[in-house]
């Protein structure tokens, strides 16, 4: 039977040999994600020596180091001793980013397939998937992409059977029991029931993501013409 509560020690794995995986349960649990958070809080407040980033994700972080200035064995020592502090930790309340979605029609091409298949009309889809702030536990896949947690159960849906081979940045999906928003143009296989007309990711910005792993995501219902205007700002 699979593990479902945190580990009792994390599990430490190499990652090529730049990176170490520390892993912390084995499960997308709210209980190890604030476990991944905590400790990604006290290793950002003081970055160990030769560390060059942190990246969390659902249940486990990466720390990438150069291996000139720190090894794998002295990385064990530093996260041993942190343990020590984790009840300490202070985790700052998420930051809520409001992301407004122009849901249906030709922005959201499957909000009738989600509805169908949880006996819902549409209207009702876009209520239960607006009506909570989602946690941002990773980003990954493209630049921006943020896996969010707490979709409500009455709009699960199976992911599409023939991904597409191109999305348009913005879309927001839902696959099984998660739900996403495609940052960039880019293949994908969830089903898509809206787009939000912001630049979720702009290299050029000195903060390229509008968003981070642990804060929240909270979606906005907008017209289309709302959509329109607001897009043609994103693109002057």
């Amino acid at each position: 039977m699979a593990t479902t509560l945190p580990f009792d020690k994390p599990r430490l794995r190499h990652s090529g040999d730049m990176a170490l995986l520390v892993e912390y349960g084995d499960a997308i649990d709210p209980a190890i994600n604030e476990k991944v958070r905590a400790v990604t809080t006290l290793l950002k407040r003081n970055l160990p020596e030769g560390v060059l980033a942190v990246v969390p994700a659902y249940r486990s972080l990466s720390l990438l180091y150069d291996p000139l200035r720190t090894s794998p064995d002295r990385l064990s020592k530093v996260l041993d001793e942190l343990e020590g502090h984790l009840r300490e930790v202070e985790i700052p309340p998420p930051r809520v980013v409001e992301i407004p979605v122009c849901y249906g029609g030709e922005h959201g091409p499957d909000i009738h397939v989600v509805a169908e298949h949880n006996g819902l009309t549409p209207e009702e889809v876009i209520a239960i998937h607006s009506g909570t702030d989602y946690p941002i536990y990773m980003i990954g896949f493209t630049p921006g992409f943020c896996y969010l947690g707490g979709l409500d159960g009455r709009i699960a849906t199976p992911r599409r059977e023939t991904p597409r081979t191109l999305l348009p940045g913005g879309s927001v999906g839902i696959a099984e029991a998660q739900t996403g928003i495609y940052p960039v143009d880019s293949p994908g296989g969830w089903q898509i029931i809206g787009r939000t007309p912001l630049r979720l990711f702009a290299p050029e910005r000195e903060m390229p993501f509008l968003y981070e792993a642990g804060e929240r995501i909270r979606f906005v219902p907008i017209p289309e013409a709302e959509f329109d205007r607001i897009h043609q700002e994103e693109k002057s």
